[in-house]
């Protein structure tokens, strides 16, 4: 089974981000939203067929530096996962012992859970719809 098939997003805290996403754009040409950005990326399935490609984005987003989201981690960043079948990953990781910090939250835009790594990390899972 496939588990982490890429990096879903990049998270982290700054103490104004409206000015750090302004600086992001104005000296790097990132086109910021008050999300952050979305930096789009194409796979190819079969690389004999040209329009075999499914596009998928890649989150960067910059948080109020007392954000709560974070937690329980105490670090300054959360990268997020792109998985596949959070479902049966959720089961093959509590079977591991991973701390698992909440149940499976489901959007319009996929599904989340949240975990903590060996070194207190908040690792965020996304599976796109």
């Amino acid at each position: 089974m496939k588990k982490v098939t890429g990096i879903g997003g990049i998270f982290f805290k700054c103490k104004d981000p409206n000015k750090v996403m302004e600086w992001y754009k104005t000296h790097l040409g990132l086109d910021t939203t008050p999300y952050g950005v979305s930096f789009e990326w194409r796979e190819n399935d079969d690389t004999t067929k040209q329009d075999s490609t499914k596009t998928h984005t890649i989150q960067w987003s910059a948080f109020e530096e007392k954000t709560t989201y974070f937690e329980p981690s105490t670090k300054d960043f959360m990268i997020n996962y792109r998985v596949e079948n959070l479902e049966k990953l959720m089961e093959e990781l509590k079977k591991g012992g991973v701390a698992i910090l909440d149940e499976i939250q489901t959007y319009d835009y996929g599904k989340f859970l949240h975990i903590i790594d060996l070194e207190g990390n908040k690792i965020e899972l996304w599976e796109p719809m």
